[in-house]
């Protein structure tokens, strides 16, 4: 005697069944269009191009493979080592400057006492929706003697014009960019962590006498610490992959090397080089790299959520 399934047990077959199906053709785009190329360019990296008499023709190169050599060379190669100190100084000079400055527009927003929130968060914002591509180009001819206001008003107010794309002053010119358009973002976040505390801590502090300095300072920044550690390394990752911005300026300066970044250094080996395998070899270095920083964020994220639901 045969046993029929329960209507329960069909019915989740059949939610299963719709929700695999669902699921399905973003399984298949991540496959083709992410995980393909990873695991191709993977392999590159362990390879390298012979080339077989005159090398002309397809019959004149070959891959071998090469092991480990094209991270050696990756790892002495002085542009890309430059490229990563240069990064680092702009991680640094460009994460605490805008996250302060987020953190700053949140408490000012979340302050009883402002008017005008909608429009200041929509205006705060709006250069985060401006691609990097375009607000590079503005603020380029922005920065660009002879064509930015800045310099028609200079030479008429007689007051000095700040070159930010010469030698000494480039790096600020990108780190300006950057914090244009990405505090508007760290803002939210940290705006929207201080809206989920509960109010009745505000007016218990209010009835201890606490200022609303001593509010932020004492209450807000500290409850809002998660939010912080996450916009923090999310924002040290962006700078691990920044590439727009030197790319869009080195047209209209020549202090700009093609090396600038790492992600350059990439770029130039694969497009101007053709050495494929030693920027492949660098991709997954830079992508290793960016994997222990998320890491690290998601082990930081959750041991401060941990502490906090402990208090």
């Amino acid at each position: 005697m045969t046993r029929t399934p329960s209507r329960p047990l069909t019915a989740r077959r059949c939610q299963s069944v719709v929700a695999y199906a669902m699921l399905t053709p973003a399984i298949v785009l991540f496959a083709i269009f992410m995980a393909a190329p990873i695991v191709y360019t993977l392999v590159l990296s362990f390879f390298t191009t012979r080339l077989n008499g005159l090398g002309l023709g397809e019959g004149g190169r070959s891959s071998i493979f090469a092991g480990l050599s094209n991270y050696a060379r990756t790892l002495s190669d002085p542009d890309f080592g430059f490229s990563v100190g240069r990064v680092i100084v702009y991680g640094a000079l460009l994460v605490p400057t805008m996250l302060g400055l987020a953190l700053l527009f949140a408490l000012l927003l979340d302050s009883p006492r402002v008017r005008g929130r909608r429009f200041a968060r929509l205006a705060i914002f709006l250069p985060y929706a401006v691609p990097a591509v375009i607000s590079s180009l503005l603020w380029g001819f922005l920065y660009l003697r002879g064509v930015s206001p800045f310099s028609w008003l200079a030479d008429h107010t007689g007051l000095p014009f700040l070159d930010l794309l010469a030698p000494h002053t480039v790096l600020f010119g990108i780190i300006n960019i950057a914090v244009w358009g990405g505090t508007g973002f760290n803002m939210i976040v940290i705006y929207t962590s201080l809206r989920a505390i509960p109010s009745d801590v505000y007016e218990a502090a209010r009835l201890d006498g606490c200022s609303e300095r001593a509010i932020a300072v004492r209450i807000k920044i500290p409850l809002v610490a998660p939010a912080l550690v996450m916009t923090g390394l999310f924002s040290m990752i962006a700078t691990l992959q920044v590439f727009a911005e030197p790319m869009m300026l080195r047209p209209l300066s020549n202090v700009i090397p093609t090396t600038w970044s790492p992600l350059m250094t990439v770029y130039r080996d694969a497009f101007t080089r053709g050495d494929l395998n030693v920027a492949a070899a660098q991709s997954i270095l830079i992508a290793l790299v960016t994997f222990v920083f998320s890491l690290v964020l998601l082990r930081s994220t959750s041991s401060h959520a941990f502490a906090h639901e402990a208090r």
